[in-house]
């Protein structure tokens, strides 16, 4: 850890970590690194208490978490409050967060769904927030941050629904100058890794690969359910962004989405296209999360019509796979 500089946050020990949390009593969810649990601090501070699994290797992700986020300070960027590095017991603490993960509040065909349904204003707010936060560890950090793992699990709502991404495992940390990053295998989530992830003949991985999983995760928002989706009545919709990009191409109406305004069908459609432009296959036609933020405070008639992202499940067998949920960890 040494090796990133100064950590600026505080070191708990495992003792100070279960006190926190009063012996893990309440437990906030759960995933393929381990556990988080709600805790208070001493000075009443409520924070979510990531415990990792004991099988995390030689913890390579637990320091590429620290060692990311520590550098940060942001809006849209989770605050890690602390952490507790031991031989067998890690922890990351962060602040808490009330409205838990974005997932919970965009995918309305889940049986499981209770909350409510978010405008499209304010969908549009927390888009443009998750841009300017990525904006941020691509340009406004000492050192460049590349997230590699951008879904609605890791975008965090506050009280007031300003989203914070989170869950940083997977970063990987370059220099302001450079562009481009080498991996030794895909690292990042099925259905949101961009295609060069998977295949260097594509492009090289950059910052760019992070601007495909941020155009996905919009997509994903605004069709209320899963990009990849293995039950719809219409064979044609299976893969989103095809069925939408031929929607908007031919300039249909979007009240297919639902009702809506004609404000509303603006906001729709600047977020779509925006989107459209971030999942081209080509990394160097996708934007810079600059040129997003730019887009989505602009008007929607200022916005042209992407080309056709040429990535589709009959073109790209890999989003074939079975689940979009699964991880892939260097």
């Amino acid at each position: 850890m040494k090796k990133y500089g100064s950590v600026v946050v505080k070191r708990y020990t495992y003792w100070e970590v279960n006190n926190m949390t009063n012996s893990f009593k309440v437990k906030l969810g759960q995933g393929g690194y381990g556990s988080v649990y709600k805790g208070t601090l001493s000075d009443s501070r409520l924070v979510a208490v990531k415990i990792l699994l004991e099988s995390t290797g030689d913890g390579e992700e637990f320091i590429n978490e620290v060692a990311s986020i520590s550098r940060t300070a942001h809006v849209n960027i989770v605050a890690l409050v602390g952490f507790c590095y031991g031989k067998t017991k890690r922890a990351l603490i962060y602040e808490f967060l009330s409205k838990g993960s974005l997932d919970k509040f965009i995918y309305y065909d889940e049986p499981t769904q209770t909350n409510p349904c978010l405008d499209w204003e304010t969908l549009h707010q927390i888009s443009l927030g998750i841009a300017r936060g990525l904006q941020y560890l691509h340009q406004g950090c000492s050192t460049r941050i590349l997230h590699f793992d951008i879904k609605p699990q890791n975008i965090l709502l506050d009280e007031d629904l300003c989203p914070k991404i989170s869950d940083f495992g997977l970063a990987k940390l370059c220099e302001r100058r450079r562009s481009e990053v080498s991996l030794v295998a895909p690292r990042g989530t099925v259905g949101y890794m961009a295609p060069e992830v998977y295949s260097r003949s594509l492009g090289a991985v950059s910052h760019k690969s992070d601007v495909y999983s941020y155009g996905m995760l919009i997509l994903e928002m605004m069709g209320g359910r899963q990009n990849l989706k293995d039950l719809v009545s219409n064979t044609s919709e299976m893969y989103f962004p095809d069925w939408i990009y031929k929607l908007v191409e031919g300039g249909r109406d979007l009240g297919v989405l639902g009702s809506m305004s004609s404000e509303e069908e603006g906001i729709v459609r600047k977020l779509i296209l925006v989107s459209l432009w971030c999942i081209q296959t080509i990394p160097s036609g996708r934007p810079s999360m600059t040129k997003v933020v730019e887009m989505l405070e602009g008007s929607v008639e200022s916005l042209q019509a992407p080309p056709e992202p040429c990535l589709s499940t009959a073109a790209y067998p890999l989003l074939q796979l079975p689940s979009t949920s699964s991880t892939i960890s260097p």
